[in-house]
């Protein structure tokens, strides 16, 4: 049996134990603070330092640094050492405040802080609001925007679809297949101004149109080869020739999966009896709202990317020749896409998703408040 000096107890008081749970479980508390005080309440509920160490993802000797310190010092003991430097003239209390109006207020007549607003709110220069947003990764400026899948068979698709790509069936080919719709044909009214030492690109923000064009694409999931097409429209007939293209670019010896999403062209009767008269097609339909899951749809955004947004075209033909000059050169050189994560892991990642949304729906009319003085 490992011998060794005992360990003095960690027994913590009632409201020390209501503090670091606060700490702890808080989601406003800095990420350092909040794993200290997991460490402690873990190690007062006599867990080996070791397990403690291997659960919460650190060092044995972290545990005992942070056990240490707050034998030694109890609470105080968990915040940082003050530095070698200037004296600090912003309190733990004061960032405190900015970090927890950031997340639970919004000022008047907007719908989210600026910094100079938070600094006029809480008596602190903008500079300093900006350094403490930056070190807890706040950003009120920025909004994104999301869609959770409301598809009830969303998990047999997620596991069907990355199956495909991590274990790929033998003698078949995998093609994720959508088409591009309304690409714009778009002209600057003034001549670009090109690229210098010192200064950007720049470009008119106004354009001509000069018409547009559909490109049907299929993606190889495991070489990157495209088979594209041009159509004016993306109705399910045109989507039909596209199945023909691609059904005689394809060795006959090889069976056919198809991955695409629920756009209504995919699922009209004429495709339905297309697929129904070849077996060797096999098709597997994202989820509702689940398109990212196709590769083809990393495929259009460089293409979009590299070759589109900043062109200027004076018809049709023109963008069809800039786009075609952007397959040539990928079928040339073409470089896999690399799916890396498990199934398990994308699930696992919504299931987190849907919680904080959930979460924050219900705090939201709590917690969302309006400042309407200092």
């Amino acid at each position: 049996m490992r011998k060794g000096r005992p360990k003095v107890a960690l027994i913590l008081t009632t409201e020390e134990r209501h503090r670091l749970d606060s700490l702890a479980h808080r989601s406003r508390s800095a990420a350092a603070l909040a794993r200290r005080a997991r460490i402690v309440l873990a190690c007062a509920d006599g867990t080996d330092n070791t397990v403690v160490a291997r659960r919460l993802h650190v060092t044995p000797g972290t545990v005992c640094k942070w056990r240490g310190r707050f034998l030694t010092k109890r609470l105080d003991g968990l915040y940082d050492e003050p530095r070698p430097g200037a004296k600090r003239t912003i309190t733990d209390e004061q960032v405190e405040q900015v970090v927890i109006r950031t997340l639970e207020t919004t000022p008047r007549g907007a719908t989210h802080w600026s910094t100079r607003e938070m600094a006029k709110a809480v008596g602190l220069s903008h500079m300093a609001i900006s350094r403490i947003w930056h070190t807890f990764g706040l950003q009120p400026h920025r909004s994104e925007t999301f869609q959770l899948s409301n598809d009830p068979q969303l998990v047999e698709k997620v596991r069907d679809i990355v199956g495909l790509y991590l274990d790929p069936p033998a003698q078949a080919a995998v093609f994720c297949d959508d088409e591009k719709p309304q690409i714009q044909a778009l002209e600057r009214t003034q001549p670009l101004l090109p690229l210098q030492p010192g200064q950007v690109e720049r470009r008119t923000h106004d354009y001509k149109r000069h018409g547009t064009t559909t490109l049907f694409a299929a993606l190889n999931a495991k070489t990157s080869e495209v088979i594209t097409q041009f159509h004016q429209r993306h109705r399910s007939r045109q989507f039909r020739e596209f199945l023909d293209l691609i059904d005689a670019r394809v060795p006959t010896s090889l069976d056919v999966h198809i991955i695409m999403d629920n756009y209504g062209t995919h699922k009209t009767a004429l495709v339905r009896n297309w697929f129904a008269k070849r077996p060797r097609f096999h098709v597997h339909y994202t989820p509702t709202y689940g398109s990212w899951l196709s590769l083809v749809e990393r495929w259009f955004a460089e293409l979009t990317m590299k070759r589109i947004r900043r062109g200027t075209f004076r018809s049709v033909p023109q963008l069809k020749a800039a786009i075609q000059d952007f397959i040539d050169a990928h079928q040339a050189d073409p470089t896999p896409f690399v799916w890396t994560k498990s199934a398990d892991a994308i699930l696992a990642s919504i299931a987190r998703f849907a919680q904080r949304t959930v979460d924050a729906r219900a705090a939201q009319p709590m917690s969302r408040t309006t400042v309407t003085g200092h």
